[in-house]
This record gives C-alpha cells, sequence and structure tokens, in this order.
C-alpha cells in the first residue's frame, strides 16, 4: 500500500504537463492593475479550476467598495477542501498584476516557453501560485482518497486586489466572515520559507502655489520650486536609512522612494500645483506611526520656507511589517523541512524586503508565512519589469513542497 507522500509525489509527477498548461490559461488572460478590472480573470480562473473537479465560490466585491480602492471590478475566488476536524489552511495568492510596461522582448500575454523558463506579466508573482496551490490541494486529496487519514481543512484564497493594496481581497474575505482560517500561507519563492516582511508607507504629497505669466514669475508663487525643495529634504534625509538595520535576515535597511510626480500648466506659465507620491518601506522592528509622523514633520517644516507655499499629505496605504507568530512555527518547520527535501539544499526561514497581503491575516491573529514557486530572488525572475519569468522547475517543485508539508500538518 502506497503512503501519503508516495501518493502526492506519483500524483504530481502525472500532473506537470497540466499544471504547465493550467498556469499557461492564466497568464494569458490579462489582469492589470491598474486599471483593476480583474472579473475576466477571475471568471476565466474559476472555470479553470472547476474543470480540475473543484468546487468554487465566487465573491463578487460591492463595487463602491472596488471604486474605493481605485479598481474597476474584483471578484474573489475561495475553494474549500474539508478532510475532517482539524486546522483551516489558507493558501493565498493574487491574480492582480502590474501593468506590463515597455521593454518587453517575449508577448507579457504569451505563455512563451523557452530554456524551461515559461515568460509573462504574473507568472511569477503571483499567477504561478493558483497552480501550486490548486494542484496541491488536488495532490492532497488524491493521498486522502487512497485512503491517508488528515484532519483539517484547506482553502484556495485567489484575491484581485494585492496590488493595490489587498484590503478588498483577503482583507475583505475574513472581515467579511467568508474564511476563518487557522493558518495561511501565501504566494512566495521556493528557495526561502518567508515569516517577516517589510511594512510600507505611501503617502500623495500636494505642493500648491499661485500661477503666473513667465515674463513675470515674481508675481506667482513656485510651487515646483518649493517640491524640489522638499524632495531635495527627502533625497537628504534619505541618506540616514542605512544607518538602521533589521536584525531579521533578509530586510535590510528602511528604504525612500518618490515613484510618481506631475504637476505644471504649460512651458510658459509658473506651476501652481506638483503632486508627489512617495513609498517609504519600514523594517519589522520600526513602528509605523513614529515613521509617518517623521515623515510629514519634516515635508511641513520644508514647505515652511517657501512662502505662499501650501501642502496637503494624504495617506495611501499603510501595511504592517509582518513579524513571525508563534502558531506558525510547525508549519514553517514543516515547509523548510520539505523544501529541503525537494531542492536538494537546506531551505531556512527569513524576511524579505516586500510586503504582501500576508499582512491581512496576520492582523486578524491568523499566523503567517510565504512559499511558492518562484526562482532565488525577484531580480531572477524580473518581477514587476519586462519579461517576467518563472522557471518551470520550481513551479513543480513548490507544488510537491507545498502538498508534502500540508499533508505532515493534516495527518496530525
Amino acid at each position: 500500500m502506497s503512503t501519503g507522500p508516495e501518493t502526492i509525489r506519483r500524483f504530481l509527477a502525472g500532473q506537470r504537463e497540466a499544471e504547465t498548461r493550467f498556469l499557461a490559461e492564466l497568464v494569458k488572460v490579462p489582469s492589470d492593475n491598474p486599471p483593476g478590472d480583474c472579473r475576466a480573470h477571475a471568471e476565466a480562473a474559476a472555470n479553470l479550476l472547476e474543470g480540475l473537479g473543484l468546487t468554487v465560490e465566487r465573491h463578487p466585491v460591492p463595487e463602491d467598495r472596488a471604486r474605493a480602492k481605485g479598481m474597476i471590478a474584483a471578484t474573489n475566488l475561495v475553494v474549500r477542501r474539508r478532510f475532517g476536524a482539524g486546522p483551516v489552511v489558507a493558501l493565498n495568492a493574487h491574480g492582480d498584476v502590474v501593468p506590463p510596461g515597455e521593454g518587453w522582448t517575449k508577448d507579457p500575454y504569451g505563455a512563451e516557453i523557452e530554456d524551461g523558463w515559461m515568460y509573462g506579466r504574473g507568472v511569477a508573482v503571483s499567477k504561478s501560485d493558483f497552480a501550486t496551490y490548486a494542484f496541491a490541494l488536488l495532490a492532497v486529496d488524491a493521498a486522502a482518497q487512497a485512503g491517508a487519514a488528515l484532519a483539517g481543512t484547506v482553502e484556495l484564497h485567489l484575491t484581485y486586489d494585492e496590488e493595490a493594496g489587498g484590503e478588498i481581497g483577503p482583507r475583505w474575505l475574513i472581515e467579511a466572515g467568508i474564511s476563518k482560517p487557522d493558518l495561511a500561507v501565501g504566494a512566495g519563492f521556493s528557495y526561502a520559507v518567508v515569516t517577516a516582511h517589510n511594512g510600507c508607507l505611501h503617502l500623495e504629497v500636494e505642493v500648491r502655489g499661485r500661477s503666473a505669466h513667465a515674463a513675470m514669475p515674481s508675481t506667482g508663487v513656485d510651487a515646483l520650486e518649493a517640491a524640489a525643495g522638499i524632495l531635495s529634504a527627502l533625497y537628504d534625509w534619505r541618506r540616514g536609512l542605512g544607518t538602521q538595520v533589521s536584525e531579521t535576515p533578509g530586510i535590510g535597511s528602511p528604504q525612500l522612494t518618490v515613484g510618481l510626480i506631475e504637476g505644471g500648466i504649460n512651458t510658459n506659465v509658473v506651476p501652481d500645483r506638483v503632486t508627489f507620491r512617495l513609498d517609504r518601506r519600514m523594517i519589522p522592528e520600526e513602528q509605523p506611526a513614529a515613521v509617518e509622523a517623521e515623515l510629514r514633520a519634516l515635508i511641513e517644516e520644508t514647505a515652511g520656507s517657501f512662502p505662499g507655499v501650501t501642502v496637503t499629505q494624504r495617506r495611501i496605504l499603510l501595511a504592517e511589517p509582518l513579524v513571525p507568530a508563534a502558531g506558525g512555527a510547525r508549519l514553517t518547520e514543516l515547509l523548510c523541512a520539505r523544501a529541503s527535501e525537494v531542492l536538494g539544499e537546506e531551505i531556512v526561514s527569513r524576511g524579505v524586503p516586500l510586503y504582501t497581503d500576508a499582512r491581512h491575516y496576520a492582523a486578524a491573529g491568523i499566523p503567517s508565512v510565504l512559499y511558492g514557486a518562484g526562482p532565488r530572488s525577484i531580480e531572477d525572475a524580473n518581477a514587476h519589469r519586462a519579461d517576467e519569468r518563472l522557471p518551470l522547475t520550481s513551479l513543480h517543485q513548490a507544488t510537491e513542497v507545498v502538498a508534502l508539508a500540508l499533508f505532515d500538518l493534516l495527518k496530525g
């Protein structure tokens, strides 16, 4: 009689082509956010999952809530498989992706395979883990059908607003009572089990002056000059961030980036308004409220040196850092052990300098870790860049790791 792990390995070995095709079909359907109309992708994903024999719940987000987060529409998908009384484990991946941008040498929606790598927007972040988690669940189910005694429930949470903050994805599923998991695994890469990540603050800063004819600039108040002064102060302040280093391996130092700027009326007009948005990454040791207060004070103080200028600051996003939770220790140990076995090298837990939807589970008291398909780094995957790619070996290996770790957890 086959053991559960043997059944899982044999099942997945026979499903590799099917899993690759499943991922390719997901990549071929655009789900760019912005603009954030992800209904078509959710329906395509639901149909694919149903084609695998899974029962899919469709949970449309109320339109007003979606639009309040800058999206057009989102439908979250939930799949549940109960094996008996025991812990509920949620596997969460997001199907919305950043727009492709320029510089691609492959079709961003083509799912082209070259030298064992699949190319396409979202293939690594994180449509791949739709496939990882779905086929891992099928493998665990195959073990149960073969006679393995398991206790617990596995749920797939396939959501569509991670690029907009996750508040109408995982957070909404939890707050609406649609799911009440005991543990959560979020999309990640194959060579580390992530138990901590950065927090993030997005601020929008509007600098207002007064327009004037460029022939008489002294009759106006130059908003761009003031914005340049504020930006200079921010960049000077940023140099000191490198003196802080997180104690968590993989996190590094806090970061500050100004990623968007717009303003002005015409070439021959003194600009009356400039708006920019900044991204402040916070290490787990920092206090988000203190970080935000410090930034706001620096901006206000600098703006005060430009007479006639007013500044308005608006918080766009405040994501809390993820820190290891005691209740997630066993899940972390199981994932590390199975990943080390499958990948043939020691895989340990660590942090990453990103922020993810895992924080929403953690905020609800649900221990959360990140593990999924991907190469050694986001740079190797070209994540959020042209020619995003995924080695198919990592897809199949990560699926085996997740399936075996779930089996270990649910067998008691």
